[in-house]
């Protein structure tokens, strides 16, 4: 028999692991001979015992004998709750060596933001967005990483890690093109599900190839192991057994062979038949067996380090098992000699200071703990929790064990939990703080905290999981114990949630019904503009009869002398900006609405009892009213709110979005572009189908139509979906209107007019006349020119009127350019200038660049032509540049710009 020896000096679990060590080495390589190499991600995939740990420290060591920073971490299957828990083992030790102003300069603006999570700053925020925190720990990581190339970074026994260090990790992977860092992972397969799956699975579809699934020895490895361990004279019936008894498995392999040593077994044929019950010792019933076999306070000292699950301190697991410090130290003697607890292997991690106790492997953790009886277990973890409260450590550090205490309707476990869960969402941990919070409704809470602890549950899941968060809140206004702003709040997040979870006409209906509830007052006004404000962005035909009517009645008894007027002046705007009533009135109001012309304190971008919903309304009305300036210091405001304060989800999608509209209103396309693309990336993170999506992608479709670049349109339409049904929220501009205008394009000009007829329809029945806003009547009567010249005619005439009555340069300028579009020779020419006229005077370069081209064309004006071609290029108006191109070689006349020898076209 043939018997397979490892390398030398490998240690045991190291047996047929040469292929896997061999990868390791070539990818340490890579890493520290080019700084500039792209990072790799290596997966060890394998059931418990096949040596996923050996060979993290086989990588730890290959890694530091090349000069390699390594920082190390280990999930727990107790530490799962624990929000963070892997990814500050990662990097706290990194970021306790800086003095805490080196920290902050390293992190820059992702101090406050990713700090709290990691354990190095207190929060600034009462809810940090989930999101944020991620990317912040990742611009963490990443600065780090350049300061310690090369780095090795190793996760073992990711299938236990916390959810958001898992969704750290995942997006932290994402970044490795451009970031020379070797991330080994090792996980069991299986163990996980939900978002926890989908991470790990993401990690593991970077890796690609590099995934490697470890098998278990084969029968001439484990006789060569046998015959390494208990002596060359074991004989082939033997190790066939050991092999049979172990299935190859490595680590019980180790174990069997370490008792057989121990019990200085004869390792012949005739020994055998007593390798099965060794090894039973090993795991499960066994390995408790054997526990108690080391006496009573060995077992109870056993079960308290199972509780505290990680870096098990000798004085609080006495305090645990309820024993003097003497007894703890002699059974920790005692579980070290049995090879059940040891100190941590400074080769397979750093260890913390004290040098707490671990398990020797997670296996027998888990059997230590499962073997605990479960009224006893929960109440160790009641006990566990008043040790880590008294040690200093937080209620959110206990919560871990307050969740498994047994419930027993105590009220002050019900506040340590709800405090525990406010920690957890100003840490960006809301589904911790969710975790809490179920937990302490099964408590239960008396009846003067119920109805508010399942308001503050659905507060805490609104960001996350809105169809939960309706439950929580409608059950907490079916109880007593919401009154007052308090009630009025619930109210507003319900509506928010129905909202999100496209429940529009219910939420209109939520807010209504409680409005009729409340007695005339500021906590009635606030529900009413809550109302007419899901009212105002609906999309469907449905509203409250005289909408309009009622909310203009509302707000002209409105002087803005608080919030809940303010709002109903911004909702009266935006009204009257979507109904194209007189651009004066509208600014005029929203004016009115604002404290020395920023917005008021509570109506802030970052501000949570309004939303983003109203400042977004109040800044589209000055876009649509020509008042570009305010409208793009108030978009760049929320970029900034929400950069600054590590809002990285759907608020900073929508901001990046109306950054982009403000570019795109201006004619600074190229600009537009880059935001409305960001704002895409963004979106696609927080979900298809939302609002904000529809936003980045109509937008993104419009800027690309006005660069004349078609073709990426359309293609940007296929693959983001921008197509029927839409969202049942308003989208500026108007997707339908957007859609018909990329299928003319495209040259699909039936189905483009059977769109914008669509837009037609759906504009009349809200009343939406604003032609700037829904521009379908320039586009569809430009469609209908030919075969239905009357109608166009008509159009034309409606839409100037409409432009009119809503008095802004730049709707009257491009109702002028339509009615140009269907003329020809004079009227024309005098159409034209009439709209170049008025456009000079609006903010909207590219439309004043297509309008100067028309009249160049119409009026065969070269210096028309090269001014409207030296303004479109200005804008990153690819089209409309060609046109002008087009039209001079027509002419055959010179193009501003060219040099002699430059061929037209290519300047």
């Amino acid at each position: 028999m043939t018997e397979v020896r490892p390398a030398a000096a490998a240690s045991a679990s190291l047996w047929e692991r040469d292929e896997e060590v061999a990868a390791i080495e070539r990818a340490v390589g890579t890493l520290c001979a080019d700084r500039s190499s792209s990072g790799r991600v290596h997966v060890l995939r394998g059931e418990a015992g096949l040596g996923k740990t050996a060979l993290l420290a086989e990588t730890r060591r290959i890694a530091e004998a090349r000069g390699c920073t390594v920082w190390s971490a280990r999930g727990g299957e107790t530490l799962r709750s624990v929000p963070f828990n892997v990814v500050r083992q990662l990097l706290q030790p990194a970021l306790l060596s800086l003095h805490p102003e080196e920290a902050r300069e390293y992190l820059g603006d992702w101090y406050d933001i990713a700090g709290p999570a990691l354990g190095i700053a207190d929060p600034v925020e009462r809810q940090a967005d989930p999101q944020g925190v991620c990317d912040g720990l990742v611009a963490a990581v990443t600065r780090l990483a350049r300061r310690d190339w090369p780095l090795v970074l190793l996760v073992d026994d990711a299938h236990w890690a916390d959810q958001e260090t898992l969704r750290w990790l995942a997006a932290f992977v994402e970044r490795l093109d451009d970031l020379s860092v070797l991330v080994v992972v090792a996980r069991r397969p299986g163990e996980v599900r939900a978002d926890s799956a989908r991470y790990l699975d993401a990690v593991a579809a970077v890796a690609g190839q590099s995934v490697t699934s470890l098998s278990a020895l084969t029968p001439d490895a484990v006789a060569g192991l046998t015959r390494a361990t208990v002596g060359a004279h074991a004989d082939d019936p033997f190790c066939r057994e050991v092999w049979a008894v172990t299935g190859g498995n490595p680590y019980d392999t180790v174990e069997l062979l370490a008792k057989v040593r121990d019990s200085e077994l004869e390792p012949s044929e005739s020994s055998a038949p007593e390798l099965r019950p060794l090894n039973r010792a090993a795991r499960g019933g066994g390995l408790v067996d054997r526990l108690e076999e080391l006496g009573v306070d060995a077992t109870r000292f056993a079960m308290a380090a199972a509780i505290l699950g990680a870096d098990i301190s000798v004085d609080e697991a006495a305090r645990l098992a309820g024993m003097a410090r003497d007894d703890a130290e002699r059974c920790a003697d005692l579980l070290r000699n049995a090879r059940i607890l040891t100190y941590p292997d400074p080769a397979v991690g750093p260890v913390a200071d004290g040098g707490g106790l671990e398990f020797v492997h997670p296996l027998i953790a888990t059997a230590v703990y499962d073997s605990i009886p479960e009224g006893l277990r929960r109440a160790m973890h009641g006990i566990a929790a008043r040790v880590v409260l008294d040690a200093g450590r937080g209620v959110a550090a206990a919560s871990r064990h307050l969740l498994q205490v047994h419930p027993d309707d105590d009220e002050e476990l019900v506040e340590q939990l709800r405090e525990a869960a406010r920690e957890h969402v100003a840490v960006g941990a809301p589904d911790a703080a969710r975790r809490c919070l179920e937990r302490a409704l099964k408590e239960p809470p008396g009846p003067d905290a119920h109805a508010q602890v399942l308001y503050e549950l659905g507060c805490a899941t609104l960001l996350t999981a809105p169809a939960r968060t309706i439950g929580h809140l409608r059950e907490a206004l079916a109880v007593p114990g919401l009154v007052g702003d308090l009630r009025v709040d619930a109210v507003y997040r319900l509506s928010q949630a129905l909202l999100h979870n496209d429940q529009m006409e219910e939420a209109v209906r939520t807010v209504e019904a409680e409005a009729a509830r409340q007695p005339p007052g500021p906590a009635r006004m606030r529900l009413q503009a809550v109302q007419f404000m899901w009212e105002g962005i609906h999309a469907g035909e449905t509203t409250s009869p005289g909408r309009s009517e009622k909310l203009a009645a509302l707000a002209s008894t409105c002087t803005g002398r608080d919030n809940s007027e303010r709002a109903l002046l911004v909702l009266r705007g935006f009204d009257a900006m979507t109904h194209g009533e007189n651009a004066e009135v509208v600014v005029e109001l929203c004016d009115r609405a604002l404290v020395n012309g920023r917005l008021a304190p509570g109506l802030g971008w970052t501000d949570t009892e309004w939303g983003i919903e109203l400042p977004m309304m109040l800044a589209s009305s000055y876009a649509y009213t020509d008042r570009l300036d305010r409208a793009e210091s108030f978009f760049n405001e929320a970029l900034h709110a929400y950069e600054s304060s590590g809002w990285s989800g759907g608020h900073l999608a929508l901001a990046h979005a109306y950054v982009g509209l403000g570019h795109r209103r201006r004619g600074r396309l190229k600009e537009a572009e880059k935001s409305l693309r960001e704002s895409l990336r963004l979106a696609e993170r927080v979900g298809r189908g939302l609002p904000l999506y529809w936003s980045a992608t109509c937008n993104l479709v419009d800027t690309l139509l006005a660069r004349g670049h078609v073709e990426e349109a359309w293609r940007i339409a296929g693959q983001y979906g921008f197509a029927p049904p839409y969202p049942s929220t308003i989208v500026l501009p108007d997707p339908r209107s957007v859609r018909g205008r990329l299928l003319l394009a495209v040259g699909r000009t039936q189905d483009g007019i059977n769109e914008l007829e669509e837009a037609e329809k759906a504009a009349a029945a809200r009343g939406h006349l604003n032609p700037v806003m829904v521009p379908w009547t320039v586009d569809l009567a430009r469609a209908l020119a030919r075969e239905d010249p009357v109608r166009a005619a008509r159009l034309v005439s409606d839409v100037r009127r409409q432009a009119e009555r809503f008095g802004t340069d730049t709707a009257i300028g491009e109702a002028l350019r339509c009615a140009a579009a269907l003329e020809t020779g004079q009227r024309a020419v005098r159409l034209t200038a009439q709209a170049v006229t008025f456009l000079e005077s609006s903010p909207c370069q590219y439309e004043h660049a297509a309008a100067i081209i028309e009249h160049g064309i119409a009026a065969r004006s070269v210096a028309e032509l090269n001014r409207g071609l030296t303004l479109a290029r200005s804008c990153g108006a690819d089209g409309l540049a060609a046109q002008a191109r087009s039209a001079l070689d027509g002419l055959g006349a010179p193009q501003v710009g060219l040099v002699p020898g430059q061929v037209r076209g290519q300047e």
